[in-house]
């Protein structure tokens, strides 16, 4: 579950289900198991043996040649491993066995070990030899192979032994895991936190996300006091739907209603549905339905419900029995209310509320969509705020700093920043926290870990010092660009070198935001191809990131010359399997000539605003080779104050007052550029 991390730390949720302590301990019948095998094994050996009777008898090799010459002796029995088993006659047997005789069964016998096979044969020829010549019956000799008994155990005992192993971990092992036996595949393997659980999470412990709480408040009165609304003749919705990108708390925020409404919370995926027996889904979709209803008021919360609910029919690979389709079709059945349902409230989780079937949305299944955006300036304070308390800090730290430093973040990035942070300045062995560790956090998380082992040689640092120095000239002097914050030809991770903006948080981007941004994109090409006379690879991340930009603007954006007001955006996710475009061949070409022309149009614009500025470009590129790394001041000095401020800039004003610092020492929230190796 993605949005798990999100805010505060939480302890371990400890499903409860349906256990009771007051009921009796199960019996451990492992040892009436082990002893019947123990049985089995003991029978085997004892009572299927090829050779009569049984061996009462150990003697050495002399007696039994006395007992042989003296006519003691009836047969004998002579295996492979030197061993011979002798059968006493009857009338000699008190000579041999003495007051023992009488309890003795039939066919008494006698063993020893014989020196060897051949030998023994060649000695029992010449006494049978003078037997006849005596008048007497030979003694009957056979010859038969010995029994390994532990060949025998595992060729023969061993197999059954594996059998009722396997067939007990099937019958008891898996109805400890909660699937009810070899027969309870389809039961629901839910986490369950009940409503009498300590360390329960609830609206204090979730920062931020104050829209998305107030929306949901009212679930909660709901299953507080649901007969103040019921007198009113109102209903409950069914439903709610939390969309919003990874990371930003769906996941927390649904275990924050069930801990303010102190009701059991039934937890599943949507992947823990569908498994490749047929039917399991839709059983395990009733089987939950069926133990929230028990447990009502109760909460049912789905997440990742797009793994289950994708709109029906859009597969033309899958069929109509496709198991998926059928778990789906089941939770829409529990959910409209055909039987009672009562006091059971469904929450679900997606980051792709367009690939969702238009059934599950209607109104009285997930009658209401909340949505769980990006904190703002002010919640990823908040979030800083929960996410600092575990974290020994020193008096350098200010929060209003880093909440400005981190637009864009969601929950999840903040509490990595602050771990990542931890964990620097232990590697560094200081006794707190600063904000440099904060700082290179940020860094590593955009850009990568530095490397600066990394060797290159002085045509490729000047290369990539021209291409970076480009992307600060130009976003310098363009009035919508982004405020620089610090370039850096320093690798990180894939990346040769970066420059870092801090973005412009705007809910509104206009056609003159985007074409500036197409051009800082492109001011690291612009500036190879008129100072060096070269293209290279390092231009790849600029140049599929304008690409983009620039077929959004024609192809969803309406802001073509040629194709305008015109959008072929699929928020429904209709076309996601089809096999056409929604726009003809003709159109298409027009879009791909529109996209060239507007790449074409700010790569020359760039061009123009390097050759105006040239001077100042080449001393930020012969700087960087020379510091590696510069920042938002050392570009001012050269190319002067910008010629507009954007909020942006007041940032990081503000934040070099702030800090004390004649510099802001400080890596922006968003990487610009990342030139990969080629």
């Amino acid at each position: 579950m993605e949005d798990n991390n999100l805010n505060q730390p939480q302890g371990e949720n400890r499903p409860s289900g349906n256990s009771n302590n007051n009921k009796k301990p199960k019996r451990n019948l492992s040892w009436i198991y082990l002893l019947v095998m123990t049985a089995l094994v003991f029978f085997f050996l004892t009572g299927n043996r090829s050779t009569p009777g049984s061996t009462d008898k150990d003697l050495s090799y002399t007696k039994l040649q006395s007992y042989i010459e003296n006519n003691v002796i009836e047969r004998l029995i002579v295996y492979d491993d030197n061993h011979v088993v002798a059968f006493v006659r009857p009338e000699s047997q008190k000579l041999v066995f003495g007051e023992l005789a009488d309890q003795k069964e039939n066919d008494p016998t006698i063993s020893t070990k014989i020196p060897s096979v051949t030998e023994f044969s060649q000695y029992m020829t010449e006494q049978n030899t003078v037997r006849r010549e005596a008048g007497k019956s030979p003694i009957d000799l056979t010859f038969e192979k010995s029994r390994d008994y532990w060949t025998l155990i595992l060729w023969q005992v061993l197999p059954f032994v594996v059998f009722i192993l396997f067939f007990i971990w099937m019958s008891r092992g898996m109805r400890s895991g909660g699937m009810g036996g070899i027969f309870g595949v389809g039961k629901v393997k839910a986490e369950v936190i009940d409503k009498d659980q300590k360390d329960k999470v609830t609206f204090k412990d979730v920062a931020g996300l104050e829209g998305a709480k107030t929306e949901i408040q009212e679930i909660v009165e709901f299953l507080k006091n649901p007969k103040r609304y019921t007198d009113l003749g109102g209903k409950i919705p069914k439903g709610a739907l939390l969309v919003g990108p990874p990371g930003t708390g769906k996941t927390l925020l649904a275990k924050a209603v069930a801990g303010e409404a102190n009701v059991p919370f039934f937890s599943m995926s949507g992947s823990d549905f569908v498994e490749m027996f047929v039917g399991v889904g839709a059983s395990r979709v009733r089987d939950l339905f069926r133990q929230a209803k028990e447990k009502a008021p109760s909460i049912i919360f789905i997440d990742e419900i797009d793994a289950v609910g994708r709109a029906r029919g859009k597969n033309i690979l899958s069929g109509g029995n496709d198991e998926r389709e059928s778990t789906l079709n089941q939770l829409l059945t529990e959910m409209d209310g055909f039987g009672s349902n009562s006091g059971v409230i469904i929450l679900a989780a997606t980051n792709r509320a367009d690939v969702l079937d238009s059934a599950l949305l209607r109104a009285g299944r997930f009658d209401r969509q909340i949505h769980v955006e990006l904190p703002d300036l002010q919640e990823r304070k908040e979030i800083f705020m929960v996410h600092l308390r575990p974290i020994k800090t020193d008096n350098t730290i200010d929060i209003n700093f880093l909440a400005k430093q981190t637009p864009g973040f969601s929950g999840a990035d903040i509490a990595n920043v602050c771990n990542e942070a931890a964990l620097i300045a232990a590697r560094n062995s200081r006794s707190a926290v600063g904000k440099q560790d904060f700082m290179d956090a940020v860094d590593r998380i955009i850009g990568g870990l530095e490397r600066k082992t990394k060797i290159m040689t002085d045509d490729e640092k000047r290369s990539i010092a021209f291409h970076e120095a480009g992307h600060a000239t130009v976003s310098w002097m363009l009035r919508w660009g982004n405020p620089l914050v610090k370039v850096t030809i320093v690798p990180r991770g894939m990346a040769l070198g970066a420059a870092w903006y801090l973005p412009e948080e705007r809910q509104l981007t206009n056609r003159e935001h985007i074409e500036d941004d197409l051009c800082s994109l492109l001011g690291g090409r612009a500036a190879e191809q008129l100072f060096l006379q070269q293209t290279s690879t390092g231009a790849l991340n600029d140049l599929e990131r304008a690409t983009k930009q620039a077929y959004a603007m024609v192809a969803y954006y309406g802001m073509s010359e040629k194709l305008p007001d015109l959008s072929y955006y699929d928020s429904q996710g209709r076309y996601e399997y089809g096999f056409q475009k929604p726009y003809s061949e003709k159109t298409a070409e027009m879009i791909d000539k529109e996209s060239a022309r507007i790449i074409a149009e700010q790569m020359k614009r760039a061009k123009q605003v390097l050759l105006d500025n040239q001077e100042g470009h080449h001393r930020i590129a012969e700087l960087l080779i020379e510091k590696e790394v510069i920042t938002t001041e050392d570009v001012e000095k050269i190319l002067g104050p910008r010629p507009w401020k954007s909020r942006g800039d007041e940032i990081i004003e503000s934040n070099s007052q702030n800090s004390g610092d004649s510099t802001p020492d400080s890596p922006a929230a968003v990487a610009e550029d990342s030139t990969p190796i080629a």
